[in-house]
């Protein structure tokens, strides 16, 4: 296998590698072109994400600056909104729901690196993949780590660091983040 094929197959691979880091000159080039655009152009920032992610629909709203290692690991759903400063690390998939709201700054790891100095120093990596549901609220300057699954509804508190799975309903806070509290049904549907 290739390095990539390997990136793409969820494996150890080398982030070193020629054709790895001609995906991430790409993502960089169309990230550099999204950062550059005028808020008088929707329209074009659209194109930009459309050609950049996996998977996103007409309704996506990013605002500048936003940075990714390659792109195409990310797939937006429904209503996606970011704000300032997001950065998706995406050497995994990052899955992202129906109407879901990023504070400003928040980070999405997918990608980490050995625990072995000596493989850590090869550039070798790993990723794991991070889904968040539909409707979800993650607020500024919030870190998500690689693995972790967003329930449906939750809510991240500002500041929070999530290293692990956040259940549907609860809201979270913390570093790391723990339950506060769930939804109850009446929040969920008024």
């Amino acid at each position: 296998m290739t390095e990539l094929e390997k990136l793409k197959a969820m494996q150890p691979f080398n982030t070193d590698d020629p054709e790895v880091m001609a995906v991430k000159k790409r993502a960089r080039k169309l990230t550099a072109a999204l950062n550059n655009s005028s808020e008088d152009e929707p329209q074009r920032r659209t194109e930009i994400l459309k050609e950049l992610f996996g998977d996103c629909t007409d309704d996506i709203f990013i605002k500048p600056p936003f940075r990714c290692d390659y792109g195409f690991n990310i797939h937006a759903g429904k209503k996606f909104f970011a704000n300032y400063d997001c950065i998706m690390l995406d050497a995994g998939p990052i899955t992202i729901g129906d109407n879901c709201l990023l504070g400003p700054k928040t980070c999405i790891y997918t990608v980490s690196h050995d625990i072995n100095p000596v493989k850590r120093a090869q550039g070798i990596s790993y990723a794991k993949p991070i889904q968040i549901g539909d409707n979800v609220w993650v607020g500024g300057n919030c870190i998500i780590l690689p693995g972790v699954t967003i329930g449906n509804n939750a809510i991240i508190g500002a500041g929070s660091v999530v290293t692990k799975d956040v259940p549907d309903n609860a809201v979270v806070a913390g570093n790391p983040a723990k339950a506060l509290r769930y939804l109850t049904k009446e929040e969920i549907e008024s």
